[in-house]
């Protein structure tokens, strides 16, 4: 069996141990495989490092320091100042540059030099997420031939979207480099199918729907592969976080009280001033639940170099000040908004006491906590999920009360409805949910693009 190779912007190493479900099974893969993991250090030098390799349990780590600026142009500028933004189709939010642009290749470009010595001739290589995606033209421009699959983790904007980024035919044109390229939903596979026919002027091929020909030769195959959780590992945190002094503290502030809990990285594809606003219009509208309900929303602060960022903060302060002050009571405060992390075991189990998880991004690849959310939930008693149709997620968990994030009355509504919803209906809710959820798990998903990654290769 060939050895597997993972290419991330940032690796998760060993002594890492707040590292989420996805890290965990790409460990797996590799331990399963005999495998290396090769990308960023997560540290920025004053230069670009040569890349350092140790071993840990029969994995290789193959970790790289980035030059401050790398870092600005590559990380910080085009793939956060352009990219993210693109994808979540917000290009009023883009801000093209083309010295970052050509800093992003250039980091691509020592990126596969780094890697190629440390290759051998029938590895799997599999590139994740928008950070790399000209990797296998690099590689392939230095003489590698061995698969090569990639997977975007986020959301995939409409093609016309796509054709705002002012390099978008010389960057995602590189896709065909890659053996398998993968997403998350159908919704992003007709947008990268569109692309690529319409703008690429790729054509099937002959080897069925999914394989693409283009005009200059290449050949790859798309698809849709919704990525899973460890539904086990999660109910298990779940019940271990019960007895926690966390868990504690937050049933005693409680009281009877029912708890709302959303759980994002800050960041505007999140919607959360959307949501604020929505559960503003909850206890505006059903007077019934003021003082009954709290809504916990947990956003840890994240790239915090970036402008729009901080003001997402600042934002959000102000709304919930405003309907704190407008609706609190001296024993009861109606959103309890949170900036800093909390280890995964604490957020299983808030997930658990809480009666509703509402996720409402305004665009995302996936979403994972709409389904450890539902994977925390006491069988006897589950909560309701509340979750975007925007979110990858809403196409599998078709049993969620499903809203237009953007409609606060809307939402307003859902919340209501699942607050007041009767155990029966929950439970039926819930467990077929859980059966999609535990079928198209985290493991499930590895294996099923890994081997379609070697089925194409081999047809290549």
């Amino acid at each position: 069996m060939s050895r597997l190779v993972v290419v991330s912007n940032r690796v998760a190493l060993p002594e890492e141990t707040r590292a989420g479900g996805l890290a965990v099974a790409l460990r797996a893969a590799l331990a399963e495989h005999g495998g290396l993991w090769f990308g960023w250090s997560g540290r920025i030098a004053e230069e670009t490092a040569a890349p350092r390799y140790h071993e840990h349990e029969g994995i290789g780590y193959l970790t790289v320091d980035l030059g401050r600026t790398d870092h600005a142009g590559y990380y910080v500028g085009f793939a956060n100042r352009v990219l993210w933004p693109l994808l979540h189709d917000r290009v009023d939010l883009m801000e093209f540059a083309r010295e970052d642009y050509q800093v992003y290749r250039e980091v691509n470009r020592d990126l596969a030099q780094a890697l190629k010595p440390r290759l051998r001739a029938d590895d799997s290589i599999w590139v994740h997420d928008y950070h790399l995606i000209p990797l296998a033209a690099e590689l392939r421009r230095l003489g590698c031939r061995q698969r090569l699959g990639f997977f975007l983790h986020t959301a995939l904007a409409p093609a016309a979207l796509l054709e705002y980024m002012p390099c978008h035919r010389e960057l995602l044109d590189t896709l065909a480099d890659y053996d398998l390229i993968g997403v998350q939903s159908s919704h992003d596979l007709a947008s990268l199918r569109d692309y690529l026919t319409r703008v690429s002027g790729a054509r099937p091929d002959g080897a069925g729907a999914a394989a693409l020909q283009l005009p200059d030769g290449r050949r790859t195959r798309i698809g849709a592969f919704p990525i899973g959780i460890d539904a086990a590992a999660i109910r298990h945190a779940a019940q271990r976080a019960r007895g926690s002094a966390a868990l504690k503290r937050m049933r005693a502030s409680l009281g009877e009280r029912s708890l709302i809990v959303g759980v994002d990285r800050l960041d505007y594809s999140k919607g959360l001033a959307e949501r604020f606003q929505s559960f503003g219009q909850l206890i505006e509208q059903h007077a019934h639940w003021r003082g009954r309900v709290s809504l916990l929303q947990i956003a840890p602060t994240s790239r915090g170099e970036v402008p729009e960022y901080r003001a997402i903060r600042r934002e959000l302060e102000r709304i919930a000040g405003h309907i704190n002050g407008r609706h609190a009571d001296p024993d009861w405060v109606p959103i309890r908004y949170v900036n800093r992390a909390y280890p995964h075991t604490t957020l299983c189990g808030y997930y658990r006491l809480a009666r509703v998880g509402l996720v409402t991004p305004l665009r995302d690849g996936m979403n994972l906590v709409a389904k450890e959310y539902l994977a925390s939930q006491d069988a006897e008693n589950p909560g309701v999920l509340v979750l975007s149709e925007f979110a990858g997620a809403a196409q599998q968990l078709d049993t969620a009360l499903a809203v237009n994030p953007r409609d606060h009355l809307a939402v307003a509504t859902a919340l209501d409805q699942a607050l007041a919803m009767p155990l029966e209906e929950r439970k039926a809710r819930w467990q077929s949910a859980m059966r999609v959820i535990e079928c198209d798990d985290i493991t499930a998903w590895r294996k099923t693009f890994l081997g379609r990654l070697r089925a194409a290769a081999e047809a290549r």
